[in-house]
């Protein structure tokens, strides 16, 4: 009886956790974070000021709440399979496609915008604890290949940012800039496609799409 009480707990204070991130993300967006306080996202978000404070202890953590938040994938300890370049590529690439679709986080590079002449930090938090981290687990994908030899990469931080770049640059960067702009899912895997491909010519050794240049 008591596992089930504490699951309805732990789901209700998930719950809570969530209303308190949306509200929050969307007060930073209306009133700017400096003019934001912790007693009126949590008017907004519904809950009590001594939940919130019980959650989020300063307005700081609950940004990084908000950056975790963002860049989370349901699937992100599933690691992409080893030894083919092309197939660990294509799902990095729908991952990555999938965040940067997401309504929050252009709200979140958009707060980081408008805020970072004066709060600097939330520009670095978002760097560090989100931005970072996933081009981590790439670099970190594609040098493990490069020590398997499926592919030859001199320089994994560059063949990491030439493959995200590919995909940001045409399905998040405009959408930031440019109210109303859509990209159709079918485009999107085309573009992850178009992607994963250039790299493979470039730097796979073995596989489809293996570059022939030694």
């Amino acid at each position: 009886m008591s596992g089930v009480v504490t699951t309805y707990h732990q789901r209700v204070a998930q719950e809570k956790r969530a209303l308190i991130v949306t509200a929050a993300t969307a007060l930073f967006l209306e009133l700017g974070y400096d003019r934001t306080s912790l007693a009126r996202i949590a008017e907004r978000s519904g809950v009590s000021r001594a939940t919130l404070f019980k959650q989020f202890p300063s307005k700081a953590a609950l940004f990084d709440a908000i950056v975790a938040e963002s860049w989370s994938t349901a699937d992100e300890e599933d690691p992409p399979p080893a030894g083919n370049v092309v197939d660990g590529l294509s799902i990095i690439g729908r991952r990555y496609a999938e965040l940067l679709g997401r309504a929050q986080m252009i709200d979140l590079f958009r707060i980081v915008i408008a805020e970072l002449p004066r709060f600097p930090e939330l520009a670095h938090a978002q760097f560090s604890h989100g931005k970072m981290p996933y081009f981590e687990s790439v670099r970190s994908y594609l040098l493990a290949e490069h020590e398997a030899g499926t592919v030859r990469v001199e320089d994994v931080d560059l063949a990491a940012t030439q493959f995200l770049g590919m995909i940001s640059n045409y399905v998040f960067w405009p959408a930031l800039l440019v109210p109303g702009w859509e990209v159709s899912a079918e485009r999107v895997a085309q573009v992850v496609d178009e992607a994963v491909r250039t790299i493979a010519a470039r730097y796979a050794t073995t596989g489809p799409g293996a570059s022939t240049n030694g």
